[in-house]
């Protein structure tokens, strides 16, 4: 595996600064039940990391403290966390909004039986991977068998009331590009989406999120050894658009890794970057001072023009 930090470490990306906290995106751990080419995580099966019921609990009573309105939950598979129905129903008892970034094949798993219900009882909005509407396409990037199995998972949430006119059971779909290339505009994407499916398997949804594939960690690392990450990179920088920085998710939202730490972005937490464009070491939940977080500024690099290329990316898709 390449290690892509010396090469993101330089950068001239524009100085920004954080707004109100409002947003924790919490990765449980790195356990997954698929391997996925496009993950910036090298998640997988054979993952042990997993954030303890100590560091849990720490992160309530942060979410608490600090009154965010959503909790956005990710790993690896988050599901597979063993207390990842307790930290859904403790978020959702203080009215906060909790997303499951889902890889929908964890629904069909004989060891993951009524997830999909405790999801709709507890009105968790799933935000599912689903990169193309094509099987050859999502097999390739995926594994063999995931588009059938991501068909099933969105029928079964789809029977649920997911993704249905006016149900308040929201599911979005996220796409990511193949190749090193930045996504088609994210609004015609989605009609293309919603029409194929619906047509072929009768599924629905509520919206598509077009994300740029970052070049770290395993497509980072994929790139390198092809010889093409300084084109990608050229690519993303060319494709800069200063409109883009006052929608950036890192300005109102904390990343925390399964160990408890926290950072600027999930990348950044990929990147081991600390919080804070004037920190040097990892602050951990327990440590944090909420008060120092507005205005302060954000540690970047040149992995940021990802997300302010083009339309834009976000874990909410284009900006």
């Amino acid at each position: 595996m390449h290690d892509t930090r010396p090469l993101l470490a330089e950068s001239n990306f524009p100085a920004i600064f954080r707004k109100p906290l409002e947003i924790l995106q919490v990765n449980l751990g790195y356990l997954c039940n698929l391997s996925c080419v496009h993950c910036h995580v090298n998640a997988g099966p054979k993952r042990t990391e997993m954030m303890s019921l100590e560091t849990l609990e720490q992160l309530l009573a942060l979410a608490q403290a600090a009154n965010i309105h959503t909790l956005d939950l990710t790993g690896g598979a988050p599901e597979m966390h063993p207390h990842f129905q307790y930290l859904v129903k403790a978020a959702r008892d203080l009215g906060i909004k909790v997303i499951d970034r889902c890889n929908l094949t964890i629904l069909e798993d004989p060891r993951f039986l009524g997830l999909a219900e405790f999801l709709a009882e507890q009105q968790v909005e799933v935000t599912a991977s689903l990169p193309c509407y094509l099987e050859e396409n999502v097999d390739k990037q995926r594994g063999k068998g995931v588009f059938k199995d991501s068909l099933s998972a969105l029928q079964r949430l789809n029977r649920l009331g997911y993704g249905q006119m006016d149900s308040r059971l929201q599911l979005n779909l996220v796409y990511n590009p193949q190749d090193a290339v930045l996504p088609p505009d994210q609004q015609s994407l989605e009609q293309a989406y919603k029409q194929h499916l619906q047509e072929h398997y009768g599924i629905v949804f509520n919206q598509l999120y077009a994300i740029v594939n970052m070049p770290i960690k395993r497509f980072g690392s994929m790139l390198v050894s092809q010889g093409r990450f300084d084109g990608y990179l050229n690519l993303l920088r060319d494709s800069f658009r200063k409109d883009n920085l006052a929608q950036l998710m890192c300005l109102n939202t904390l990343s925390i890794d399964y160990q408890g730490y926290v950072y600027d972005c999930d990348f950044n937490q990929m990147l081991g970057m600390p919080l804070g464009a004037t920190t040097t070491s990892p602050v951990h939940i327990a440590d944090l001072t909420l008060q120092a977080l507005s205005g302060s500024s954000i540690a970047t690099g040149a992995h940021c023009y990802g997300c302010t290329a083009g339309q834009g990316s976000s874990c909410g898709g284009a900006l």
